[in-house]
């Protein structure tokens, strides 16, 4: 559930519908252009408008949190009026400081396009912005992959580590080595079970993501699932070395969140770690949830091949060596 609550958080924020903020607009001059740029803002698809008559119940929306930004336009502006009052207001408080820039910045530019069309000019120097992909890509599209590789991380991580240890210290793990039931069998099942239900969490994540916020999925969805079993595998081989080393389940949840929680806010599940310094970079790259993201974005994103970039799976197959080497000598089902 806990992945699936940042799915829905992070949907709601960024997914489909979603806005930068909410606007109040008031028009006092009622002209062809203060509609032109009314219409501009909602073609952008970033804010919510609401159209207030009302400067004071305007400001009594911002002070309820209703409202971000107010952009008022007075009574005579783009009026053939001898001194006409052509600025318009855009009031907003610190807390919403990051709006008011963005809406500062949209009506700034479209004035200026109009400025040069009346004066029938074209600027000298301009700005041209091409983007290196024609896939349409959200910051949700970029946080989903990322939930996913943490439901992974954190069901297989801590439900093996904490589950096992439970088992050991209830003495249960030893009292099945008394019963015909293998201990590989026993293990296995544990295994299976989990990918089970990793495979449910997949399912679910992916299905949430694109039917009720619009993901955009590029890829192929078994090369998705392919990578989240490889993923889960790895995973819970990192729960079965937590463990061997802990007696305790207090330990186990110790040392399993000890190694979660750096790696949720490091290994880029909810922004690239390419942004880090670069002292960082260099070590957080080799985290086990950092190369599977990559490999799942470049799924899921750009829709190429996850061995684009061979040293993805050679840090994640380095890890499923050493931890399976690490589990298969130092784990057992009893203490004895």
């Amino acid at each position: 559930m806990f992945p699936l609550m940042f799915t829905f958080i992070f949907g709601l924020f960024f997914g489909k519908n979603s806005s930068v903020g909410t606007v109040a607009f008031i028009d006092h001059s009622k002209t062809e252009l203060s509609q032109s740029i009314r219409q501009s803002i909602d073609d952008a698809d970033m804010f919510t408008i609401i159209e207030e008559n009302s400067l004071d119940d305007a400001k009594d929306l911002v002070k309820k949190n209703t409202v971000s930004v107010i952009v008022e336009i007075p009574e005579s502006f783009a009026k053939q009026i001898p001194d006409a009052d052509n600025d318009i207001n855009i009031l907003y408080d610190q807390g919403s400081a990051q709006v008011g820039s963005t809406i500062n910045s949209f009506i700034g530019h479209f004035l200026t396009q109009t400025n040069y069309q009346v004066q029938a000019v074209k600027p000298i120097f301009s700005v041209t912005s091409v983007t290196l992909s024609d896939k349409e890509l959200s910051y949700f599209d970029f946080v989903l992959s990322g939930i996913l590789g943490l439901a992974l991380m954190n069901s297989s991580i801590i439900g093996i580590a904490v589950g096992m240890t439970k088992y050991r210290e209830d003495k249960i793990l030893k009292r099945i080595t008394t019963t015909p039931i293998k201990s590989w069998q026993f293990v296995s099942a544990e295994v299976v079970s989990r990918l089970a239900l990793n495979f449910l969490q997949i399912t679910l994540i992916l299905l949430i993501g694109k039917y009720f916020f619009d993901a955009h999925i590029y890829g192929n969805i078994f090369v998705i699932f392919a990578l989240a079993i490889i993923g889960a595998t790895l995973f819970q081989l990192i729960g079965f070395t937590i463990a061997s080393f802990s007696k305790t389940t207090s330990a186990a949840e110790g040392m399993a969140t000890a190694l979660t929680i750096p790696m949720m806010f490091l290994a880029g599940v909810f922004f690239p770690i390419d942004s880090l310094p670069k002292w960082l970079y260099s070590i957080v790259q080799y985290l086990p949830l950092a190369p599977l993201l990559r490999m799942i974005r470049s799924v899921t994103l750009e829709a190429v091949s996850p061995f684009q970039d061979p040293r993805n799976i050679m840090i994640v197959g380095g890890w499923i060596v050493v931890c399976f080497i690490i589990s298969v000598y130092k784990f057992r089902l009893s203490d004895e």
